[in-house]
């Protein structure tokens, strides 16, 4: 029998991951069963279940590669030059979130791994170990704005951390659930609280509601 390829078995495991997402946007975690997956997918329950055994097992699996993104995202805007301010780095992060939250988006999973978390202790480690390396992320940003003057030499960048990390869950919640949250208005806020970088930028921004650039060429 010839060896299935690595690049096969990748194709075919994102094949299910993407139909448990869709079932998942569409039902709901507890709603889906394992066969409207088979359904979804177009493959038979013993091929899901050479990848996945279980529906938590498929929830923790979409829940990492969700984590991965957002890691991805936020090292190359916090680590940029020169160091985008708190108002900047959110319009870059809500740019990408808003690319994911469509009908079948991905970000519209995260309220329900949130309160799957809450009752089920499985399904909960990834989702604090996602949550906890965003944190981090959130540290290691505070740490720049202290080495570039926006914080106080003795700032507690832990306490800063866990203070900015509220910022984006905020703003899926709003955008996900409320409907009616206007982007360019909440990074307005958010730059009127975080008042660092270049007085002239802030003007720029508070008068278009655009990030430096951002414009559209």
């Amino acid at each position: 029998m010839p060896r299935v390829s690595d690049e096969h078995l990748e194709r075919r495991r994102r094949q299910i991951l993407d139909a448990a997402r869709i079932c998942f946007v569409r039902k709901g975690f507890h709603q889906t069963s394992m066969q409207d997956v088979f359904t979804e997918s177009g493959l038979s329950a013993g091929a899901v279940y050479r990848y996945f055994k279980s529906k938590d097992e498929l929830v923790i699996a979409l829940a990492s590669t969700a984590a991965g993104d957002i890691r991805a995202q936020m090292t190359a805007f916090i680590h940029s030059d020169p160091l985008p301010t708190p108002a900047e780095l959110l319009a870059r992060m809500t740019d990408w979130i808003e690319t994911q939250s469509g009908p079948e988006g991905r970000i519209r999973l995260a309220p329900q791994a949130w309160s799957l978390a809450l009752i089920d202790d499985e399904a909960a480690a990834p989702v604090r170990r996602t949550m906890a390396s965003i944190r981090e992320m959130w540290r290691e940003y505070a740490e720049r704005m202290r080495t570039a003057g926006w914080l106080p030499p003795d700032a507690d960048v832990e306490a800063v951390a866990a203070a900015l990390f509220g910022l984006l869950p905020g703003y899926v919640l709003q955008h996900l659930l409320l409907g009616d949250l206007v982007r360019d208005q909440y990074l307005r806020g958010v730059d009127t609280l975080f008042p660092y970088g270049d007085p002239e930028t802030r003007r720029t921004w508070s008068t278009t509601g655009s990030a430096p650039g951002t414009e559209q060429a």
